[in-house]
């Protein structure tokens, strides 16, 4: 009901909003016209929004709040919904969802470690007469609009292509196995491939070592302090 010098109470209850005294002076408005507001129908936009609103946060809680408008974009996609990454911004923006500061980047990976180290069966061999004889492997780095990515690939050393690569924001053994387990699905190789890498702890790990085993894959690393016998050869 309208209160004195413009103040107006809200008593609505059905509507959801909280019982509090506005002062509509304040917001340079007539009582009026802060009525038609509080009755108006909200358009389609407007209801399309509050729905959007809802998933974004859902979306963003879920990834801990690590994800930006790219990723939410992406995620609301596989959801069937087409959403603007600039309209995802603002809604962002709206709700006061902002990404966590990632932890510092490691731009290389860490060969001091006590993990068992292969020898260098490729020893600079870089002539290859056939595919799936010789792949080497890497991790780089890219920067994103969500900031740095690893990217682990793999090189058939024949014939210089990628065969199989993975990219995430974390520089562990799944990154490496991901991009392996690609390349051998694409390409099938036989038992007895030479698989060459520096000697980093995601090479190096039990993991990784057991994903050789089980396809038959022999392990080759680079001499110590030398990550260019992989690197240099590699594009």
């Amino acid at each position: 009901m309208p209160r004195n010098n413009g103040e107006v109470r809200l008593d609505q209850t059905a509507s959801g909003r909280i019982h509090h005294i506005i002062d509509v002076s304040v917001l340079q408005v007539s009582q009026s016209a802060y009525y038609d507001w509080l009755h108006r129908i909200p358009s389609f936009r407007e209801r399309e929004d509050e729905q959007f609103s809802g998933i974004v946060k859902k979306v963003f809680e879920k990834s801990r709040n690590t994800y930006g408008t790219r990723r939410l974009k992406i995620a609301m996609f596989h959801q069937g919904l087409s959403v603007g990454w600039r309209r995802i911004s603002r809604l962002m923006k709206e709700a006061g969802l902002a990404c966590k500061t990632r932890r510092r980047f490691k731009a290389t990976t860490n060969s001091k470690h006590e993990l068992p180290i292969a020898p260098n069966y490729l020893d600079r061999q870089f002539s290859i007469d056939q595919i799936n004889q010789v792949y080497v492997g890497d991790i780089t780095y890219i920067h994103t609009l969500e900031g740095w990515l690893y990217l682990a690939v793999v090189i058939d050393l024949f014939s210089r292509q990628v065969v199989g690569w993975s990219m995430a924001a974390y520089m562990k053994t799944q990154l490496v196995n991901d991009a392996l387990q690609m390349a051998i699905g694409k390409r099938r190789p036989g038992k007895g491939l030479l698989w060459h890498t520096d000697r980093g702890s995601q090479y190096a790990s039990e993991s990784h070592r057991q994903l050789l085993k089980q396809h038959g894959i022999q392990q080759s690393m680079s001499r110590k302090g030398n990550c260019w016998d992989t690197q240099s050869n590699m594009y």
